[in-house]
């Protein structure tokens, strides 16, 4: 993915300005982390890289084609499980099958494999046996699992969580780090995570990103050194402490406008 001076500007030429002259460039299969204060546009950028948004200025390309309408190559899952109510959990993981071409088409006739497909992600998540109950029955760390596998279903390219485990206590919170550790060490998507929660950033990610404060831009990237798969243990570690006050001190200095104007690659 390929992010190259891309601004946002919401409500016209004197409308608020949430992206200015953002650049960065993803590798397939990495995992990054894009950190910063309240406002700095980090679910901006998200929305233009799936094409939910037209940017304002600059060019985004993912997976070689300029994005200029929603991608179907994107999972997304989000603070809020958004399941609907009124299907099992099961349907609910299928849901973008229905949708999301060529599996639209293939739905009848391979339905059985598809199902198949989507009870082996549940039973990745630890939800095998709930394939039939509804969103009601299940507890919120329960819903958001579905939620992930629900983004995963259609075999995306690019899986983009906005603050996906915000809402939940830290126990659960943990015991979805790691089973998204491993969802991502199998399949191996290209994975981009907003969150305010810094210890999760450096638990998940490869590389985290800073962003300045709005307009938001890539103030800095730290590259994150430890070998996975990582263990709830590690995150207590001194070097792992060490450096999430690095990045709450790159976040407190964008705060503060005194962050640096370019991107500084560790």
């Amino acid at each position: 993915m390929e992010i190259d001076q891309v601004s946002m500007r919401y409500g016209g030429v004197e409308g608020t300005l949430a992206l200015k002259d953002a650049t960065l460039h993803i590798r397939r299969g990495e995992f990054v982390a894009v950190v910063g204060p309240s406002g700095c546009g980090k679910s901006t950028l998200m929305k233009l890289v799936s094409g939910l948004w037209p940017s304002s200025a600059g060019s985004v390309i993912v997976a070689g084609q300029e994005v200029d309408r929603p991608l179907s190559v994107v999972g997304m899952a989000f603070q809020n499980p958004t399941l609907l109510p009124w299907r099992s959990i099961l349907d609910n993981v299928m849901l973008p099958l229905e949708v999301v071409e060529p599996h639209r088409r293939r739905l009848r006739a391979e339905r059985a494999a598809y199902e198949e497909k989507a009870r082996r992600l549940l039973a990745m998540v630890g939800l095998a046996g709930f394939e039939k109950k509804f969103p009601y029955q299940l507890s919120g760390g329960m819903q958001q699992r579905a939620s992930l596998c629900r983004a995963l279903v259609h075999d995306p390219q690019l899986l983009m969580l906005d603050e996906p485990f915000g809402a939940l206590d830290v126990f659960t919170r943990e015991d979805l780090w790691a089973q998204l550790q491993e969802v991502c060490l199998t399949l191996k998507p290209t994975v981009i995570l907003v969150t305010h929660d810094l210890k999760e950033a450096v638990y998940l990610a490869d590389r985290v990103l800073v962003m300045s404060s709005r307009p938001g831009r890539i103030l800095a990237e730290r590259s994150i050194p430890f070998p996975r798969p990582r263990r709830l243990d590690d995150t207590y570690s001194a070097e792992f402490q060490a450096l999430v006050h690095e990045l709450r001190d790159r976040i407190n200095a964008a705060r503060q406008g005194e962050g640096q104007e370019t991107a500084d690659a560790a």
